[in-house]
């Protein structure tokens, strides 16, 4: 079994030393054995753990999600689907923001496209429809 420092774990896992550290400080990464001159020893499955994190937020889901998705591969008679329905939560979550994104787009193109980008600033229709 490979022991990594947790400077190599940050470097496999692309990764800054103090979010190695975050990491057990939020209890997403269990705290590493030490050896006998005190250094933390991070195994594989460490580094794959913080690979796992690191992709699940990049996908949008919060610490507190990743624990969630963490703890029920632990948890006894839980399922593909216990992990299914945090992922459609998730993308439900993701169409809402898109869609008041769009909404947002619209409303600042009618601004943009009504704004002659000429005249005093007392006179600006964007100023004036935002007021």
């Amino acid at each position: 079994m490979e022991i990594f420092t947790i400077g190599q774990l940050a470097k496999k896992a692309n990764v800054n030393l103090e979010t190695i550290r975050f990491y057990e400080r939020k209890r997403l990464l269990p705290e590493p054995p030490r050896n006998r001159s005190g250094h933390r020893q991070y195994s594989n499955k460490d580094l794959r753990r913080t690979e796992f994190i690191k992709r699940t937020q990049s996908l949008g889901f919060s610490l507190q999600e990743i624990s969630d998705l963490l703890s029920l591969r632990v948890e006894s008679g839980k399922t593909c689907g216990d992990v299914k329905l945090r992922v459609k939560a998730k993308l439900i979550g993701i169409e809402e923001k898109i869609e008041t994104l769009q909404k947002m787009r619209e409303v600042l193109l009618r601004l943009e496209t009504n704004c002659p980008g000429k005249g005093p600033l007392n006179e600006c229709p964007i100023l004036e429809t935002l007021d």
